[in-house]
């Protein structure tokens, strides 16, 4: 058991689960942004070429509601509103992906002065001049 608790202990204050809480908060406030904003910023100009109906509540009716039974019917308008969150937030993300990695490139590359250079990458190419270096003497012998 103190093993266990131990590990968990490591996990916990390594870092991993801080920075997962981190995303998932990041992640929520960010996805209640995007539902603003496609409920209050894009979803009306869609109703407006619909003759002023909510696309939420529109849908395809399979069956009536009757005494006793309740309305069966296929909730188009929120699923295209769901959609378009979902579109959003996947190009969001991309967009965000894409500039880190064009971040990362630069910072990884060693010849690049424009972006500080990590320590680790700097190291190891350091080395790899070396080794070359090394190469071309035991090639000359």
């Amino acid at each position: 058991m103190r093993k266990f608790y131990q590990e968990f202990k490591d996990f916990a204050l390594k870092g991993n689960m801080i920075d997962m809480a981190i995303g998932i908060i990041i992640g929520v406030a960010f996805n209640n942004v995007v539902s603003a904003l496609v409920k209050k910023v894009i979803i009306p100009p869609f109703s407006m070429l619909s003759s002023g109906i909510n696309l939420r509540d529109r849908k395809y009716v399979l069956q009536d509601a009757t005494e006793g039974v309740s309305e069966i019917a296929i909730g188009w308008g929120e699923l295209l509103e769901v959609l378009v969150d979902f579109l959003i937030i996947t190009m969001t993300i991309f967009m965000v992906v894409k500039l880190m990695n064009r971040f990362r490139r630069k910072a990884d590359d060693p010849t690049n002065k424009e972006v500080e250079t990590p320590k680790n990458i700097e190291l190891l190419s350091n080395i790899e001049k070396l080794l070359e270096k090394q190469n071309e003497l035991l090639k000359k012998e």
